[in-house]
């Protein structure tokens, strides 16, 4: 019996020293998942819903360790994929969609459904935009958290996939001040229109965004390149002539080998946070200026309410020559911090695909790139693999999203992405000499010893898997040179199962050990 537990334990703590960095979680493999959306409740991050093509969502209750999954039905609107996944200030998430009645009718309008307890239950949901045969695609949405209030914007086409002269595709908005009850009638936000080809003279990827004054934010892509608009009244109205942001060189519309379509489509994002870049204004995407064998991500930002803009700042970090593309971004409004998310090939000469993020604390300035799936995958064009990728962050909880192609099979991953080790090398940083951790996993309690060479100012901490403080162990205390051990007992703390990282720090030397409770 001895001999059997000392086998386990060491097989195990053999296990967590192989243990990634940013653990990747599969979410869902049913029904050919793709375009996956995300999104955490900011005022309960544990509380998290997922969704994907067509109809699948997901809902996690622990931060994104695990998921429970379930399909959603609209019985008079139908659901036509294209998802988005938000919530309001009182909990509620949404899960926006496009429609497929019964009959004839087709993608004929905006479907929002509301769940008001996490998914168990969902009404029939409201439409938004019926505008007699004309259809209306790729929708995106997004709360004002002073206001309750809710603002989608999308494309409408007078014929989808139209090459008639005659048809044209436009950018609608619309509001919701009742939860999602009710919608406002349609503006047109763009000037020019562009074609129903779906292609790159076509206006499509508006993603809104809310100023700190409730201003709307909106950037597309189109025949005129890259172009922006606000409104200042709620939507009311929208400014007499949209502002050209930037060129989109070779259209958003382009080829990547391995991948049935795709497309860099930009995603528009504003600070709110209490920072120093609060107000600033970002717009991501991708394109082919570099040639078609070398997409790049790029980001421009404005800090006068988006009359003038920067240049583009290029993304990811890698020489050139490989493909990055399919990215989002969000803002972490508590913090200020910049995270996207996106495919990368920089490390093959293939069409093998790694999911890497970029993260920057200067408002856009520099970025730091780091790969967050745990193996590659091998795509073939001849599955549909969607049009995005996902990502929400709330006070240091950051959770991309995304499709995973390889071997003809499609699944939704998540990644557990731990702020405090981004751009680190192995699972384990030595701040001093000697740092052990043992047993890793425990049942009960652990002990960490470490050895100091010079008198430090030293602090430990317990954070969950989610980057939150649970406990200090040593705060701020000046030690002198010598060994040491810390004991952490964890009923003591009323600890789950799962996993958790103990911070240390000493003067200038940082490092963070991964351990596993598994009582």
């Amino acid at each position: 019996m001895i001999r059997t537990v000392l086998i386990l334990v060491v097989t195990l703590a053999f296990a967590i020293d192989l243990f990634p960095q940013h653990p990747n979680v599969v979410i869902g493999t049913l029904r050919e998942p793709n375009e996956p959306s995300i999104y955490i409740n900011p005022k309960n991050p544990d509380l998290m819903m997922a969704g994907a093509n067509l109809d699948n969502y997901y809902f996690s209750d622990d931060a994104g360790l695990s998921w429970s999954e379930s399909r959603i039905s609209s019985s008079t609107l139908g659901v036509w994929g294209d998802p988005c996944i938000v919530a309001d200030t009182l909990g509620n998430f949404y899960f926006f969609h496009l429609s497929n009645p019964p009959g004839p009718a087709w993608i004929d309008q905006i479907v929002c459904q509301k769940t008001t307890d996490n998914g168990i239950s969902w009404n029939q949901g409201s439409g938004i935009g019926l505008n007699g045969s004309k259809a209306q695609d790729k929708e995106w949405a997004v709360v004002d958290e002073k206001t309750n209030n809710i603002y989608i914007t999308w494309t409408q086409f007078d014929e989808y996939g139209s090459s008639n002269p005659a048809d044209s595709s436009v950018i609608l908005f619309s509001s919701s001040v009742n939860q999602g009850d009710s919608w406002s009638v349609p503006v047109r936000i763009n000037k020019t229109a562009g074609d129903c080809i779906d292609s790159d003279n076509t206006v499509e990827g508006a993603v809104p965004a809310i100023g700190p004054e409730g201003e709307i934010y909106v950037s597309w892509a189109g025949p005129l390149g890259l172009m922006f608009d606000r409104s200042l009244d709620g939507g009311l109205t929208w400014l007499e002539n949209d502002i050209f942001v930037s060129e989109i060189p070779g259209g958003w519309d382009y080829a990547i080998p391995g991948i049935s379509r795709a497309n860099g489509l930009p995603v528009t994002c504003c600070d709110l946070s209490n920072g120093e870049h609060r107000g600033t204004i970002y717009i991501n995407w991708s394109d082919q200026r570099n040639g078609s064998d070398d997409t790049d991500i790029w980001l421009v930002k404005s800090t006068d309410g988006g009359d003038t803009w920067s240049d583009p700042v290029r993304v990811n970090n890698d020489p050139p020559g490989k493909q990055q593309f399919f990215c989002w971004m969000t803002v972490d409004q508590f913090t200020g911090k910049l995270w996207l998310v996106f495919y990368d090939r920089r490390n093959y000469s293939d069409v093998m695909t790694d999911v890497y993020m970029a993260v920057s604390s200067n408002g856009g300035e520099s970025f730091t790139n780091f790969k967050i799936s745990e193996s590659p995958f091998f795509p073939t064009e001849g599955v549909f693999f969607g049009d995005y990728t996902n990502i929400s962050a709330t006070n240091n909880i950051v959770r991309p999203i995304w499709t995973r192609l390889h071997n003809n099979n499609l699944s939704i991953l998540a990644a557990i992405v731990d702020p405090l080790i981004v751009n680190t090398t192995g699972s384990i940083l030595q701040p001093f000499n000697g740092t052990k951790v043992y047993p890793n996993p425990f049942a009960g309690d652990i002990a960490f010893s470490f050895k100091l060479n010079e008198e430090a100012m030293v602090d430990i901490d317990l954070y969950n898997s989610v980057g939150q403080k649970v406990s200090s162990i040593i705060e701020n205390r000046v030690l002198s040179p010598g060994k040491y051990r810390e004991n952490l007992v964890a009923k003591a703390l009323n600890l789950k199962p799962g996993i958790y990282y103990i911070g240390f720090s000493a003067g200038n030397k940082h490092s963070n050990h991964k351990i596993v409770y598994a009582p």
